[in-house]
């Protein structure tokens, strides 16, 4: 046959063998394709039992989600399983590398299971908003029971085949060749009078579960709370719940409609957004593939402070040796303690060996001399933010560090450009914006400059991976993207403070709506001062209302937040938990009598409105200054950089689900209540009025 699947035979056994790279989804092609041999197979009498193998590097990973919610016509995943449970003749699954979702239903839907010692299995639809549709929720119990069930499906992730073996889920494990070792599998069960066991009709375990139904609300009440807000594993349980309450060809239409309502919510529709977007955001239209990369065999990080050894673990975990700089003993002393302070905690809690931890700290060569810098491939700025300092740090860099160096900035808002401006080589700057903590945060802005080289982009980009972050181009300007947008946010957020709402009114909001803290457990969190100094460096803006009132009153009142126990909360000695405190606000009661403002009751909504549709119309006009690419990059920059929640795909997205229509209407709206900050962006204006959407640049 042709297309992606075709039959052979191998004396008495077929093997129907996909080949639709890179990963073997399971396409609509795919899925009719086996379903055809299938049907040959059982016209071809000298075929005794079947075989269902992929080439390339893996089995089956699941279906391709790029045909969600198109309902095209054709066999689905559910079909296919049941035409190969249901077929006369013996059909094994050949699975190598990883089985995920579909194909792994697909190999349950087969009478028996045959893995490579390192292959893996998964249904990993949670992280999409969705669940196994495809039978997944129904026979997977009954081949491992409830309980393991339900840990796999609710927690996305792979688990090995020898677990696989051991549960149940695989019935042998191959040694070397997978399709060779599942041809011999196949000649025994024919030499065996080819018996079919079908997991449709196990009901052992199904049977054991009916006595323990409390199971199902435990699971419930054990979702860790960052996933509380999320559909999915609730749908996941209560498809799960039905394989034990409802006869299988039951319980599989409760999977579809419970499927269905999945693939037709906003949360998945976000989570698929996510998905696609976090491969989009590294295709960078105007760097050709054979661009020269620079090999990145040694860093040197300048500052030993939270964010240089944060980002110093970053590149030793990655196995690239650092140099980590600092301007006197104490600090660099006290900088190693850190990093040191941190690997042992990995190491008390079993997720590293101390073996490691001496070799990764053994990686990073600390030093007071610039001299040490001159043979390293990129130099990391991880200073104090301030134009004068770092001008003067990229001086002794362009002296020191050979030509071909990369010369990289962690500024959080500066100017790139001018930075680069104090070095002879402009073209090897470029802003690398870690997150704090570095080690931790996904999320890398790569900052390109008006004359950083293609190469030195390029090699930022590919670095990002080689490390384990997302890397996100964006262009120069004031606070890129990330922070830029933030401006907006907390601008609003202060002011409805003086407007007449509180501290833990706004919050709550805005942890409701999903962001991990509200802007004044997380200003707290941070600490006021930060901000202060900025506020203070800036001046106050002479055509807009000024929003630090209330954080500077409370700075000059030694309330810094969480580090002094107290900023717009109070906080109990060695505790992190915000306590609303009346001495804030009388505070802002006493800003807004001084600013003549007559406090009032604010809605929840408006709250929400005024917090993020600035960012929204923010974000509007930083793709048109083309200081992002896309929509979805903005969206990414925010997920992983701010904590905003996936289930709503990030704040361009949000906009596309609430309609740009409607931001726009309603940011007009408050443009007439709280004047020209509120205008909207004229790429925003323009797309609502012409119904289109931001994903449509």
């Amino acid at each position: 046959m042709s297309g992606p699947v075709e039959l052979s035979k191998q004396e008495n056994i077929g093997i129907i063998s996909i080949d639709s790279p890179p990963v073997n989804a399971l396409s609509t092609a795919v899925r009719k394709g086996v379903y055809d041999c299938v049907k040959e197979a059982l016209n071809d009498e000298s075929i005794q039992a079947l075989i269902i193998t992929c080439k390339g590097r893996t089995f089956i990973v699941g279906a391709d989600i790029r045909e969600f919610g198109k309902n095209l016509p054709g066999i689905r995943t559910a079909q296919l399983a049941d035409e190969l449970e249901k077929c006369p003749k013996p059909t094994v699954a050949a699975i190598h590398g990883m089985a995920y979702g579909g194909g792994l239903e697909v190999a349950l839907g087969c009478h028996y299971r045959v893995a490579t010692t390192d292959a893996q299995v998964a249904f990993p639809e949670i992280k999409l908003g969705l669940l196994p549709g495809g039978g997944g929720t129904q026979r997977a119990p009954r081949a491992m029971g409830i309980r393991p069930a339900l840990d796999l499906i609710l927690s996305g992730d792979p688990i090995a085949a020898k677990i696989a073996l051991q549960q149940g889920l695989i019935d042998e494990l191959v040694e070397g060749d997978i399709t060779r070792g599942a041809i011999a599998f196949a000649q025994k069960v024919v030499a065996g009078g080819c018996a079919r066991p079908q997991l449709s009709r196990r009901n052992e375990k199904i049977e054991a579960a009916k006595s323990d139904l409390d199971v199902f609300g435990e699971y419930e009440r054990n979702i860790p709370p960052k996933q509380r807000a999320f559909e999915a594993p609730y749908r996941c349980i209560k498809a799960v719940r039905a394989a034990v309450e409802l006869p299988f060809e039951e319980g599989l239409k409760r999977e579809i409609e419970l499927f269905k309502e999945a693939e037709a919510s906003h949360q998945s529709a976000a989570q698929r957004h996510v998905f696609f977007a976090e491969r989009e955001v590294a295709k960078i239209p105007d760097l050709p593939k054979e661009t020269p990369l620079i090999p990145i065999r040694k860093v040197g990080i300048i500052g030993a402070g939270t964010m240089g050894g944060g980002i110093a673990m970053c590149f030793v975990n990655a196995g690239i040796p650092v140099v980590l700089l600092e301007q006197s003993q104490q600090f660099l002393d006290k900088g190693i303690e850190a990093i040191s302070k941190s690997y042992a905690s990995s190491v008390k809690k079993g997720k590293m060996s101390q073996a490691t931890m001496d070799r990764l700290v053994a990686m990073i060569v600390p030093s007071l001399s610039y001299e040490a810098l001159d043979d390293v491939d990129l130099v990391v700025e991880a200073v104090f933010e301030d134009m004068g300092v770092k001008k003067e740090v990229f001086e002794q860099l362009d002296k020191i560090c050979k030509k071909e160096a990369i010369l990289a900035t962690n500024t959080s808002t500066l100017d790139i450009d001018e930075i680069a401006a104090s070095t002879s080589r402009p073209e090897q700057v470029i802003g690398l914006h870690f997150f704090s903590p570095a080690n931790i945060m996904r999320l890398l802005e790569i900052v390109r400059g008006a004359k950083s080289s293609k190469s030195v982009v390029a090699t930022s980009m590919k670095l990002a991976k080689t490390i384990k972050k997302i890397g996100v181009l964006v262009g120069v300007c004031h606070g890129f993207v990330g922070n830029r947008m933030l401006y907006q946010y907390r601008r609003e957020s202060m002011f409805l403070l003086e407007e007449g709402a509180t501290p833990e009114q706004v919050d709550k909001v805005i942890t409701d709506f999903g962001l991990p803290m509200g802007p004044f457990a997380m200003a707290d969190l941070a600490g006021l001062d930060i901000g202060y100094r900025v506020r203070k460096a800036q001046g106050r803006p002479k055509d807009e209302r000024y929003s630090g009132t209330v954080a500077d009153r409370l700075v000059e009142m030694n309330r810094l937040g969480q580090k002094t126990k107290a900023g717009f909360y109070k906080y109990e000695e060695g505790g992190r938990t915000p306590i609303p405190d009346p001495e804030v606000s009388q505070i802002i009661e006493q800003v807004s009598r001084e600013l003549n403002i007559e406090r009032r009751r604010i809605s929840d909504e408006e709250i929400l409105q005024r917090c993020i549709y600035p960012m929204i119309n923010e974000g509007a006009k930083i793709l048109e200054e083309r200081i992002a690419l896309r929509s979805s990059d903005i969206d990414i920059i925010w997920i992983n950089g701010y904590g905003f929640p996936i289930y709503r795909g990030g704040p361009m997205h949000y906009a596309e689900t609430v309609g740009l229509k409607n931001v726009y209407e309603k940011l007009c709206e408050f443009k007439e209540k709280y004047g020209k900050v509120w205008e909207p962006s004229p790429l925003l204006a323009r797309l609502a009025k012409e119904g289109k959407k931001f994903s449509e640049l």
